[in-house]
């Protein structure tokens, strides 16, 4: 699919004279040449062993950078969902304390509290020191497309308050393009549906309402709205524009595209047994790197 990362081999060379890799070095100097096959990480990743592997190394990697006193922001998703539950357990060991969270929404409230994380509302507090958040995906530059959770939009405030916004993906979600894979989640007012689908279609956009699984009807989100999904089959080559294009419609909330928001973005990958997570710009660098090579 236009703009999926479909190499059939990667072959990752530490460049010793990059301080930007020095974090892969210790990793290259057990394995010489690492060399991923890229479908046959997408197939790893499916299976449930490399997929919560993944993400318990993001987890332990962005909790890691979380001191005593800071407020901390926390998007949803099952790899957010492993980080609220690292941050929980540093907290009952007593190595960081004075630590209160802001949950993006009910979901991840009721996480932070099940695991011993204190929650204060956004409202309560002046600013916010660090937010995680997954990702649906991810490109180059560091433009993210998410909302599979449906709650995409508190989501953007929260990070977008946040001193740091620190991303987790696993190397599945590194695209070329947005749009790659996933469609773009819209929230809209109820009352507003019908005008909203026509001006999606004008944008080019293929709109689909988004029905709930377990129950008749459409997802209804926290704040009460329908999630329309869509689809942009040239998909989405300025984000940032289309971004704004689908908020100025009226009738909509808020969609999932976020661009100029990520800080950081931590991607984790695996070869064998092996995960490492590096930096997006060590990963990028990284594939870059037999090209140079050459």
């Amino acid at each position: 699919m236009q703009g999926a990362i479909s190499l059939n081999s990667i072959s990752f060379y530490p460049k010793t004279n990059n301080t930007n890799v020095s974090k892969f070095t210790d990793f290259s100097m057990k394995k010489k040449k690492l060399s991923l096959s890229i479908s046959a990480v997408a197939q790893n990743v499916t299976t449930p062993e490399a997929q919560d592997a993944l993400k318990r190394a993001l987890a332990k990697r962005a909790v890691g950078l979380v001191k005593s006193g800071m407020v901390v922001g926390l998007g949803t998703g099952s790899t957010a969902s492993l980080a609220t539950e690292e941050l929980g357990r540093l907290i009952k060991k007593g190595k960081l304390k004075d630590v209160v969270a802001v949950g993006a929404n009910y979901q991840s409230r009721v996480l932070a509290r099940q695991y011993g994380v204190k929650t204060v509302d956004l409202n309560d507090v002046n600013s916010i020191d660090i937010a995680f958040d997954g990702v649906d995906e991810v490109d180059f530059k560091k433009n993210l497309l998410k909302g599979g959770g449906a709650a995409h939009t508190m989501q953007k405030v929260v990070d977008s308050v946040a001193k740091e916004c620190v991303i987790l993906a696993d190397q599945s979600k590194v695209v070329l393009q947005l749009g790659s894979t996933f469609p773009v989640p819209v929230e809209v007012l109820p009352p507003a549906i019908s005008p909203v689908l026509r001006r999606l279609v004008t944008l080019g956009g293929v709109p689909e309402i988004r029905s709930a699984l377990r129950k008749d009807g459409p997802v209804i989100t926290d704040l009460g709205n329908m999630i329309v999904d869509v689809s942009f089959p040239n998909g989405i080559p300025d984000p940032a524009d289309l971004e704004k294009s689908i908020n100025m419609i009226p009738g909509v909330v808020e969609n999932g595209i976020v661009s100029g928001i990520a800080t950081s973005v931590l991607v984790a990958i695996q070869d064998g047994d092996n995960v490492t997570v590096l930096d997006l710009e060590e990963f990028v660098k990284l594939i870059d790197a037999p090209t140079n090579a050459n």
